[in-house]
């Protein structure tokens, strides 16, 4: 029982924003709620909702396509897509790292997704829809140990943040 341990901690290092955009996310690609109801506080935030949920439709279809035998085919199948939905989430300016994104794509994927994460988050970050700028924040955010690793854990994530309603009234 000590990973969710970490896993708080580890949530608790972000950004009260980047808190925020996760719990919105996983209510979302998770279906936990009316997203609408809990986290639209203006008519700019219920149309980035809408968006949102657009995007994230394919999530069922993503969790699906996750590579088993590791093939080119497999691989092109799902990366396309998960690049194309990284994008999204990237483009919103609200998840700043790779620990962010790779956080929030381990619950919204399973474990067996974080293999792809980093050339996923690589893709997505790297795109001409995302400003100079934030391109290069996002890319020197991927560690070395990251980009590299040989291996990835097959656990599944134990802590799935959830709305707190008297701190997101604050």
């Amino acid at each position: 029982m000590m990973m969710p341990i970490v896993e708080m901690r580890e949530f608790a290092g972000f950004a009260p924003a980047e808190q925020r955009y996760i719990k919105r996310s996983l209510d979302i690609g998770l279906a936990r709620t009316d997203a609408f109801r809990r986290w639209g506080r203006s008519e700019s935030e219920n149309t980035a909702i809408r968006r949102q949920y657009v995007a994230y439709q394919d999530l069922k279809a993503l969790r699906a396509l996750i590579p088993v035998e590791g093939t080119p085919n497999e691989v092109e199948r799902f990366l396309g897509k998960l690049v194309r939905l990284a994008a999204h989430d990237l483009e919103q300016e609200r998840l700043a790292s790779f620990s962010a994104f790779r956080f929030l794509y381990e619950r919204l994927l399973g474990a067996k997704a974080r293999a792809y994460l980093p050339a996923a988050f690589c893709a997505a970050s790297a795109l001409p829809a995302i400003r100079p700028e934030r391109r290069k924040l996002l890319l020197q955010s991927l560690s070395e140990a990251a980009a590299t690793a040989p291996a990835w854990s097959e656990r599944e994530p134990g802590f799935y943040p959830e709305y707190v309603d008297d701190f997101e009234a604050a």
